[in-house]
């Protein structure tokens, strides 16, 4: 662990955006910066592994709250709400961590080739980070420099970050995502189009039936899966994607909330409020004067 930090603030320290994100040439791969405690951030969480290198984090899913610092990492193995804040962070010694989206079909291929059945679905859990798993990391940071190699490399590194990941003590929590045709699996296929088609007019039925499910039967998975509805899932994605809009591009709140398919402003001002605990034309204001 203690030789990866030193490559990861090196690549963060570069490249680093003004959300205190580097992403990394290689596919889902990046690194997390963060110089101070932050505010609340509110995402709907693709599946993933965030291994923290140096500070703390916090990460909450409904009730429950998950602490993580140095040598651990938050695994999430499906698309999930989450509230989250750097909870120890300066800039003498600011928050670093390498973050991996997981990859359903690398896991599904690997799940086939080492025979391993599906597990748990507890979606986020702490744990600590298994050496074979920063070994793999470790490489793949250094490709970095060698840019030559990047093309050659740096799948076969990615595929066995997967592998350390499936087998590893990661492996319970995020094996039914490798299972063929298991529930998670089937719900991700709905959550993909939910992500996709998420400003247009959904069909429960035509998900459920895209899931091989029954109606009943997909909102049971879904909730259980997701923590929420297909439609309180759709709705959280047209609200943070309407945000990213008004505070990345400047967009006027009107235009944000048409774009991701609110026919009601005032509507989509209530909800935004309720989710992120401050309306739009605040959080706008707010972003201005800090930036």
């Amino acid at each position: 662990m203690p030789s990866l930090l030193p490559l990861v603030r090196r690549h963060a320290d570069a490249y680093v955006d003004r959300f205190g994100l580097a992403p990394t040439p290689f596919r889902g791969l990046g690194v997390v910066r963060q110089l101070s405690p932050g505010e609340l951030q509110v995402a709907v969480q693709k599946p993933l592994i965030a291994i923290c290198l140096q500070g703390r984090k916090r990460v909450t899913m409904g009730m429950t709250r998950f602490d993580y610092g140095a040598g651990e990492a938050l695994v999430i193995t499906a698309d999930v709400p989450t509230v989250s804040e750097i909870i120890e962070a300066s800039p003498a010694a600011p928050y670093y961590a390498l973050a991996l989206e997981l990859d359903p079909a690398l896991l599904r291929e690997l799940s086939v080739e080492a025979d391993l059945g599906a597990s748990d679905t507890v979606p986020v859990r702490i744990e600590p980070v298994d050496r074979d798993v920063t070994d793999a990391a470790l490489r793949l940071m250094r490709l970095l420099d060698r840019p030559a190699a990047q093309p050659v490399l740096g799948e076969a590194l990615l595929r066995e970050m997967h592998y350390w990941l499936l087998t590893g003590r990661h492996g319970a929590a995020i094996r039914a995502l490798g299972a063929v045709d298991s529930h998670a699996h089937r719900i991700a296929r709905a959550v993909a189009l939910i992500r996709r088609d998420y400003a247009n007019t959904l069909r429960v039925t035509d998900l459920a039936e895209l899931a091989g499910m029954s109606e009943s039967s997909f909102h049971q998975h879904f909730r259980a899966i997701t923590t929420l509805s297909p439609l309180q899932f759709q709705k959280q994605l047209r609200l943070i994607e309407a945000r990213r809009r008004m505070l990345t591009q400047g967009a006027a709140i009107g235009h944000a909330a048409h774009a991701v398919g609110y026919e009601s402003v005032p509507q989509f001002t209530r909800d935004y409020s309720r989710l992120f605990g401050s309306p739009p034309g605040r959080d706008m204001r707010e972003a201005r004067i800090s930036a």
